[in-house]
């Protein structure tokens, strides 16, 4: 009975989640498609333009961690309003540094946005953290797939919103993004998971114990090659687009395209991890990741930037809810803080670095060394996987 209990409350608590990640989601597609191009703007050598996109990530690595110890200490659902709040602050930090010219207060302004996306990076965990462990993948993807809405919103929003202060471009989009943080905070006040008890919850195994288990290092490294190649080649892909003549309405097209493909396939990934195995399932998106390069390296035209974004999106979807769902298999509820915190803050550290590297390598080398660039990774995420594949006595979640 009480199972059952929990996965109603599950239930419920995913579906919150699932418009809170909606929102949260249409804020970073907008700050996505208009990042690089605002950097460009302000930023006082081209080598800088993807800075902003690099600020929010960097944001997002530095407190991923800390906001796992703080929810401990306050809760999920304070800790993700209070984190909401911070994004709201961020998004009209970026208005005034628009209007201002400075592009110092924009960096500002997407480290603040970090902060945010590392409390949005709970919200699939939050989900599973009452579910039945046959319910718990699918409660990971139904939270995931508020980013079907997010793509549409968030593009279409970049469109409609970009010339609201003409002729200051894209901060009718940052003060835009406010409010829907701000209404993010007014969902999760929704959210229904019971206060643990901090002496409780510090107990537990070391966290060293829990992080050399085979399985939680594959989780760990599929989640960082997944994230780190969709970030690296989607933050140079704007910037790219414009500089072979596309305009910003086609970049954004094809942002849209990209982050529905990162979420649809959660309507069914899920079922999938259920039926074949999240490592099978996330082998695939390393595959499909690999695609997506090869079209980019196929030539320049919008097609090829619209069909290997997509790839790019479902080849994330599939590897990243693909090691979360495997990492949910490697601790117990008691060590769920210090596990997720670091899965997080590995993950958001290795897309700093890819981030960082998007501009340098589009600026120094071109668009093809990007997409070059995707091949030692997901082949290293397909090595970690065949590795635990062929480990004695191992037995598939």
């Amino acid at each position: 009975m009480t199972a059952v209990t929990d996965d109603c409350k599950a239930m419920r608590n995913a579906f919150v989640l699932a418009v809170a990640q909606a929102l949260y989601g249409s804020t970073t597609t907008a700050l996505v498609a208009t990042a690089g191009l605002v950097g460009s703007q302000l930023a006082p050598n081209p080598f800088w333009a993807t800075m902003p996109m690099t600020a929010m990530i960097i944001g997002t690595a530095t407190t991923t961690y800390p906001q796992s110890l703080l929810m401990r200490r306050i809760g999920r659902r304070a800790g993700f309003i209070l984190a909401a709040l911070v994004g709201a602050i961020g998004s009209l930090t970026g208005v005034a540094a628009i209007f201002m010219r400075n592009f110092e207060l924009m960096l500002l302004g997407s480290f603040l946005m970090g902060v945010y996306q590392a409390s949005s990076s709970y919200y699939r965990f939050a989900a599973a953290d009452l579910a039945s462990p046959s319910f718990r993948p699918k409660a990971i993807s139904w939270v995931m797939t508020g980013g079907v809405v997010a793509a549409l919103v968030g593009t279409m929003m970049v469109m409609y919103t970009v010339d609201w202060f003409a002729p200051v471009t894209f901060a009718g989009t940052w003060a835009a993004m406010a409010v829907l943080a701000l209404l993010a905070m007014l969902v999760l006040t929704l959210v229904d998971i019971p206060k643990q008890d901090v002496g409780v919850t510090a107990s537990g195994r070391p966290l060293g114990q829990i992080a050399s288990q085979p399985s939680y290092i594959v989780a760990a490294g599929v989640a960082m090659m997944s994230y780190g190649i969709m970030v690296l080649v989607m933050t140079a892909t704007p910037v790219a687009m414009l500089g072979c003549g596309f305009t910003v309405q086609d970049s954004s097209w094809v942002i849209q395209w990209h982050a529905l493909a990162m979420f649809v396939p959660s309507f069914f990934t899920g079922i999938l991890i259920s039926r074949f195995g999240a490592e099978r399932i996330a082998m695939f998106g390393m595959g499909l990741l690999v695609l997506a390069a090869a079209s980019g390296l196929m030539g320049i035209r919008f097609e090829n930037f619209a069909v290997g974004l997509i790839l790019l999106g479902i080849g994330w979807n599939f590897g990243f809810i693909g090691g979360t769902t495997l990492l949910t298999n490697t601790y117990e509820p008691l060590e769920r803080n210090k596990a997720q915190g670091l899965n997080d803050l590995l993950v958001f550290g290795t897309t700093t670095i890819t981030s960082l590297s998007a501009g340098a390598l589009l600026a120094g080398a071109g668009w093809n060394a990007v997409n070059w660039a995707v091949l030692p990774l997901a082949a290293f995420g397909v090595a970690l996987i065949v590795w635990l594949w062929r480990r004695p006595k191992f037995t598939a979640a």
